[in-house]
């Protein structure tokens, strides 16, 4: 246990190089809890408040209320408050019936009695087959199954939530029953404090059984069961007589509560959740983006030392009109590479929206390295992009109409509403469709009316003002200059290589920033279809940095080799350069429902892909404004650096 705890500590810190970095440069750093995840400390005999959670299921991705099923229910079902991020995600976060006291076993409690209608018997038997789980909450701790595993190198991983039931057949029967799992024994972990004699819990864990009850006489509230009594020393501990789903037959809902003392620390508590088997697949994601780098920096050294400063240093020595007609290459644009762009107004406008977007995903990532979005914090990370966001809005404005002034454009009002609602409108009506496929399948996951109010607020009340006031800002300093005049009539493009083609450089400029990052996008796919927990933001903001210099490094390289060929049309291009990366990504998405998923029904599929379309529009965005504003300084630059009479 030790040399596991040990273990498990070592790859946590790995994880965390870039935070241990950052702080190592502060000095007098007070430890501290985050709000909502301080540590609560119990007493024996207190009791403790279980809560249930949403039903989810990999095979569906449509959560549903745990009393959406005929479960026992408490007196008054209470909601808990959730967040922006949890509604979002599908919580739905009640009280339970279950009655659990700290350091007090309980042996074969009856929880409840239920008889099962026709009504009933189906909506169990749906919930089995496509493999739903039960979650649920003990202070702020996820209910886990642990599941033996020989064949790694930790002897146990963890499940979240226990199945409803499973499918079987009896022996010398083929045909295939459904079984419900009735009985629950609990399992809470603790440790004690010596010199206060307080407890926290450290662990919540349960082996669901299948067991068909059996009492003498009639049911009433103080009915013994034979099948299950502490007095007579029967415990449940296999499903060897399990329960069968069927009409008209009874289901009695039981729990045991087990407590053991962990040495494992409060602090320490949700290592065993986030164990993973190998974390070697990261470094060599890490090894493998590198020698991308390592490669593109290569080749953009070689273009600055040596090609350009023999170019400069040639053009400049030319003194005749003669010499400078026989000069070729990226020196002959030079009257036409700052013309504005076709379609000039909606490239300020995206270019707007990606620095909105690269706000947001820089500190994000920078709260997630330091520990503010831990799991623990349910729906932090969904909360806290929701509001960077809307709070980067002024940052869009100031971008997308400094960049139209310098295109000479006037009407930075029209600019800065298109920025406020060009891309939120398509993403918005996007999510509008897929929320109401949703809510056609009775889904905790569709997003209520109260919560799509405060999206609408975030988005008009704040986001929209604050995009107004930067774009305003934006356009009121003065615009750059371009380093070289630009001619009155436009050149000629020559005739382009086959792989000069805008389509083909385009499409060749995205593989490497999607190869940059595809070995972790997979564990982030993993994390958020596969019902799983993703906590290494260390690795994820290395592969972050490493994503901007590998999409700013492609583009430049391939910018150059553009206006080599004497095609000065770049603008769009270096946008559109990195930002097809986005495209491999949704092509990566596909790849991955059809091999990693088991979604069968038809809306599942097109929640994944409508969530997925939204994500690679994002990333699309993302990518190419890092092209662009790296092609932007790339080629002012160099035409600086000539000396044009």
């Amino acid at each position: 246990m030790e040399s596991q705890s040990r273990s498990i500590h070592n790859k946590r810190w790995m994880a965390m190089i870039p935070a241990l970095l950052f702080l190592s440069l502060i000095h007098g750093v007070h430890c501290f809890y985050l709000p909502g995840v301080a540590p609560e400390d119990f007493q024996k005999g207190d009791p403790l408040k279980v809560k249930v959670n949403k039903l989810t299921s990999i095979k569906t991705q449509l959560p549903y209320s745990y009393y959406s099923l005929p479960f026992c229910t408490p007196e008054k079902i209470v909601d808990s408050a959730e967040n922006l991020g949890e509604v979002l995600r599908g919580d739905r976060i009640e009280n339970s019936p279950y009655a659990f006291t700290m350091q007090e076993p309980q042996l074969c409690t009856v929880l409840c009695r239920i008889m099962i209608d026709a009504k009933t018997a189906k909506q169990f038997k749906e919930k089995v087959d496509d493999e739903y789980r039960v979650n649920m909450i003990l202070d702020n701790l996820p209910l886990v199954v642990p599941i033996k595993r020989l064949d790694q190198a930790s002897n146990t991983v963890y499940q979240l939530g226990y199945h409803i039931g499973l499918k079987g057949q009896y022996a010398g029967n083929k045909e295939e029953k459904y079984f419900i799992h009735n009985h629950l024994a609990f399992t809470v972990k603790y440790h004690r404090d010596l010199q206060t004699g307080s407890s926290r819990i450290v662990g919540f864990e349960v082996k669901p059984y299948s067991i068909k009850h059996e009492y003498e006489g009639k049911w009433s509230e103080k009915t013994r069961l034979t099948t299950c009594d502490p007095h007579m020393k029967r415990m449940v501990v296999n499903s060897n007589t399990p329960l069968e789903v069927e009409v008209n037959k009874e289901i009695i809902f039981s729990y045991d509560v087990e407590y053991q003392e962990s040495d494992v620390k409060w602090a320490s508590r949700w290592d065993s959740y986030l164990l993973m088997s190998d974390d070697q697949i990261h470094w060599f994601s890490i090894v493998n983006s590198l020698m991308i780098v390592l490669f593109l920096t290569g080749m953009v050294a070689m273009i600055m030392l040596r090609t350009l400063y023999r170019d400069i240093s040639k053009y400049n020595e030319l003194e005749t009109q003669e010499e400078a007609l026989e000069e070729t290459g990226w020196k002959l644009v030079h009257g036409d590479v700052f013309r504005p762009p076709s379609n000039s107004d909606l490239l300020c406008v995206y270019v707007g929206t990606g620095v909105q977007f690269l706000g947001m995903v820089l500190v994000t990532m920078i709260f997630a390295v330091l520990g503010f979005l831990s799991p623990s914090n349910r729906g932090g990370l969904m909360t806290a992009m929701l509001l960077l966001w809307v709070s980067m809005g002024i940052f869009a404005g100031y971008a997308s109409t400094n960049l139209y002034k310098m295109f000479k454009g006037a009407e930075w009002k029209k600019i800065a509403a298109k920025t406020a609602f060009m891309f939120p409108a398509i993403v918005f009506v996007i999510f509008f469709v897929l929320n109401a496929l949703i809510w056609g399948q009775k889904s905790s996951g569709a997003v209520p009316f109260g919560t799509m109010f405060a999206l609408v607020f975030l988005w008009f009340g704040i986001s929209v003002p604050l995009v107004i006031v930067g774009g305003y800002v934006g356009f009121k300093k003065p615009a750059m200059e371009d380093p070289v005049k630009t001619n009155k009539i436009p050149r000629q493009i020559p005739e382009q290589a086959w792989y000069m083609n805008p389509i083909f450089s385009i499409l060749i400029g995205g593989i490497l920033p999607f190869g940059a990052v595809f070995i972790e996008l997979f564990f982030i796919l993993t994390s958020i279809w596969l019902n799983q927990f993703y906590y290494m933001f260390g690795f994820l903001f290395l592969v972050f940095i490493i994503l901007l210099i590998t999409c700013a490094e492609i583009t430049i390289v391939l910018c150059y080799f553009q206006l080599c060929s004497e095609d000065y049309k770049w603008w769009w291009r270096s946008y559109l350069t990195s930002g097809s990366s986005a495209l491999y990504l949704f092509l990566y998405a596909a790849f991955y429902f059809f091999t990693k998923l088991e979604i069968t029904k038809l809306v599942s599929g097109l929640l994944y892909f409508g969530y997925m379309l939204i994500a690679s529009y994002a990333f699309f965005v993302l990518t190419g404004t890092i092209g662009f504003y790296a092609c932007f300084c790339f080629t002012r630059l160099i035409y600086s650096s000539l000396k044009i009479d």
